[in-house]
């Protein structure tokens, strides 16, 4: 049993038989003027590889950049058959189909996350160690630094005196807090 083709409609269809004429009539086409005729549907990578694949398959080669004329071989012979057009059209529907394209931001975001794969215990640890290792080296680079080690005296003469609190120069530290 098949599934069931979803319609492409007159202008994507229009769009991808005039991207077919054009790259039968030179020979070949170039990622941008593929990517400029397809629908706003496809973004998947998948899908646009799919696409130039058939587009291959057709004898219509796609570049990067639009090749030397000089190195071009082109064939004079090469017509557009409503055919190819059609079976380009069948196959972008089929894949639009199966993939189910939408432009929804959170289903996006939530179909990529899919695909991710979660953070392990062992992934964890890891990230904490390189974290920990990371304080040490600023806290050894700091403390090397003579100008670092000269503000922090200044502060504990300061806190010494009384002239400033402890926590207006510990971050992060609520002397209201009631210990028990």
């Amino acid at each position: 049993m098949s599934k069931p083709e979803k319609n492409i409609n007159s202008p994507e269809k229009s769009q991808l038989k005039s991207l077919i004429a054009k790259g039968k009539e030179q020979g070949f086409l170039t990622y941008a003027e593929v990517n400029d005729h397809l629908p706003n549907e496809i973004i998947e990578p998948e899908q646009i590889e799919d696409i130039v694949n058939m587009i291959n398959d057709m004898g219509i080669t796609v570049y990067e950049s639009p090749p030397d004329t000089d190195n071009q071989i082109t064939d004079a012979t090469n017509v557009l058959d409503e055919d190819a057009a059609a079976e380009a059209a069948a196959a972008l529907a089929n894949m639009e189909n199966e993939f189910g394209r939408t432009t929804d931001p959170v289903r996006m975001y939530m179909r990529e996350m899919g695909t991710v794969d979660l953070l392990t215990r062992e992934g964890e640890i890891k990230i904490a160690k390189r974290i920990e290792e990371g304080s040490h080296q600023v806290l050894a680079s700091l403390s090397s630094y003579p100008r670092t080690v000269l503000t922090l005296l200044e502060a504990y003469d300061l806190i010494l005196k009384e002239e400033v609190k402890l926590s207006d120069v510990i971050i992060g530290f609520n002397d209201t807090e009631e210990y028990p």
